[in-house]
């Protein structure tokens, strides 16, 4: 997660109700560092992030468990069979592709090291859970926690169907403006070769 802001917010009360924290890298750290317990996405998975950061959070224990359900017998079977558990919130935003592209002289491939793969990949598999299962919420932006900490007091605990959609779609828009950067970016610097 690159923007931290508001953890301070989220965190505590998330940690109030009981909800078990996995993260990687950075914010796991600072999620220490406030006082709190949280698991390493390497340690839920049993998988070393691969050197240079590349990979984290893409692992079948981790969409697995936002994708599956285990309301549906077969998901189920196949989650308990791998040990995987279902994850109900997935709170991400992306590296900061746009400010670190934008430095006179960027290459390619220095550009590349800022595209955000994980981050995309598990707020897209989030918003994909919501419209399938309605179960999970994505939250891709500071903005979206106070909101959500309203209505889980508002519904004691629960988030309701129409929170998660907005939710959900908001995410897609995310990763569309996100994506939509990377192409205008990479599209000029092809473009001036």
């Amino acid at each position: 997660m690159s923007d931290k802001a508001q953890l301070e917010k989220l965190v505590p009360e998330l940690a109030r109700r009981g909800v078990e924290l996995i993260s990687s890298g950075g914010t796991a750290e600072h999620i220490r560092r406030m006082g709190f317990k949280v698991v390493e996405v390497s340690e839920y998975t049993g998988t070393p992030e691969m050197p240079g950061g590349l990979v984290k959070t893409m692992h079948l224990k981790i969409h697995g468990g936002i994708l599956g359900s285990v309301k549906i017998e077969e998901h189920r079977t196949y989650m308990e069979r791998l040990g995987i558990e279902e994850i109900d919130l997935v709170v991400v935003n992306f590296y900061p592709f746009e400010k670190g592209a934008r430095s006179r002289g960027t290459t390619l491939q220095e550009a590349a090291q800022l595209i955000d793969v994980g981050g995309p990949t598990l707020a897209r598999a989030a918003a994909k859970a919501t419209l399938l299962h309605g179960r999970v919420t994505v939250l891709t932006s500071p903005e979206q926690y106070e909101p959500f900490l309203e209505e889980l007091r508002r519904n004691g605990g629960d988030v309701s169907p129409a929170f998660k959609c907005k939710a959900a779609v908001q995410a897609f828009a995310y990763t569309s403006a996100y994506d939509e950067a990377v192409r205008r970016f990479l599209e000029e610097a092809v473009k001036n070769k």
